[in-house]
C-alpha cells in the first residue's frame, strides 16, 4: 500500500481499496488529495486484474468535504478556479463511469464534496454514526464533484432540491430511506463488509458487470454536460462576496449566515 500522506492506495487479490487519508482534517478535500485520488482512479482503469473498488476514509470520517483553509488562500480568479474544477471533473466522470463496481464505506462525516464523493460510488456501506449533506450553500457555493448528476438520480429531483438548498444534516437511517445507504453496518464490521462485498465480484462475469453498468450509466454525454455546467457555476461561486463571507465566518468560528430552519 502506498503510505502517502493524503491518499492510501492498495491492489489486492483483485479489489483496489482507496483511503482517504487525512483524518487530523476530517480527511477534508485538499490540492494534495485530489492529484493522488486522479493517480489512484487511472491506475484502476489501467488495470484490469481489478474487479472491484473500495472507497472509505481514515480516523472514523469518511470526508467533510473541501478544505476551506485551502479554498480561501488559493487565490485564483475566475478562469482559476473553472480550470480546476474542470481538471477534477475528468476523475470524478472516470470513477462515475467505471466499469467495475465501486463500494463506499462510510463511518462518520460525508459532508459537502465528501457526500458527492460517496455518491460515486455504486453501493454505499455506512455505520451509524455516518452523516450526510449537501452542505455547500452553508459556505456560498454549489454542489460539485457529480453532485448535481448523482443525488437526484438516487433521491429524486424535488428531494435533491431539498438537500441542495437546505444544507441540512441527515442520519444514517433517513439516508437509507431515501436510497442513499444500501446497508447500515457496525464501525467494526465496515470494512470487512466493504471487502466481502467487493470479493464477490472477482468470480462474477466482468463483461455482465460492465454491460449492467453501462446500461445504467449516463447516456448521450449527459454526465460531462452536466460536469461542465457544475464546474462553471462553482467557479462563479467561488469568486462570490456571498462566499468569501461564509467561509470567514466559518474560520472564526461563528455561525453561518444561512442556516435552514428546524422543521417544528
Amino acid at each position: 500500500m502506498s503510505t502517502s500522506r493524503s491518499v492510501l492506495f492498495d491492489v489486492r487479490e483483485g479489489i483496489a481499496e482507496i483511503v482517504l487519508n487525512q483524518p487530523e482534517r476530517r480527511n477534508a478535500l485538499d490540492p494534495s488529495m485530489r492529484a493522488q485520488l486522479v493517480d489512484a482512479v487511472q491506475a484502476i482503469r489501467r488495470d484490469q486484474q481489478v474487479r472491484a473498488v473500495i472507497l472509505t476514509g481514515a480516523g472514523g470520517h469518511f470526508c467533510a468535504g473541501g478544505d476551506l483553509r485551502a479554498l480561501a488562500t488559493a487565490g485564483l480568479d475566475n478562469e482559476g478556479w473553472l480550470r480546476r474544477f474542470q481538471d477534477m471533473n475528468d476523475w470524478v466522470r472516470d470513477l462515475i463511469s467505471l466499469d467495475r463496481p465501486v463500494i463506499a464505506a462510510v463511518d462518520g462525516m460525508a459532508t459537502g464534496a465528501g457526500l458527492s464523493l460517496a455518491l460515486t460510488a455504486d453501493l454505499v456501506l455506512a455505520t451509524p454514526r455516518a452523516r450526510f449533506s449537501a452542505s455547500f450553500l452553508r459556505v456560498g457555493l454549489v454542489p460539485d464533484c457529480g453532485c448535481f448528476y448523482t443525488l437526484p438520480r438516487v433521491v429524486g429531483v424535488q428531494r435533491a432540491k431539498e438537500l441542495m438548498l437546505s444544507a441540512r444534516e441527515i442520519g444514517v437511517h433517513e439516508a437509507l430511506d431515501l436510497g442513499i445507504v444500501m446497508e447500515i453496518v457496525s464501525p467494526d464490521e465496515l470494512n470487512s463488509r466493504a471487502r466481502v462485498i467487493a470479493s464477490s465480484f472477482i468470480k462474477a462475469s466482468p463483461l455482465a458487470v460492465s454491460l449492467i453498468k453501462r446500461n445504467l450509466s449516463p447516456q448521450g454525454g449527459e454526465l460531462g454536460a452536466l460536469l461542465d455546467v457544475e464546474a462553471q457555476a462553482q467557479a462563479l461561486a467561488m469568486g462570490s462576496a456571498g462566499h468569501r463571507t461564509a467561509v470567514n465566518r466559518l474560520l472564526e468560528k461563528q455561525a453561518p449566515p444561512f442556516n435552514w430552519p428546524a422543521a417544528q
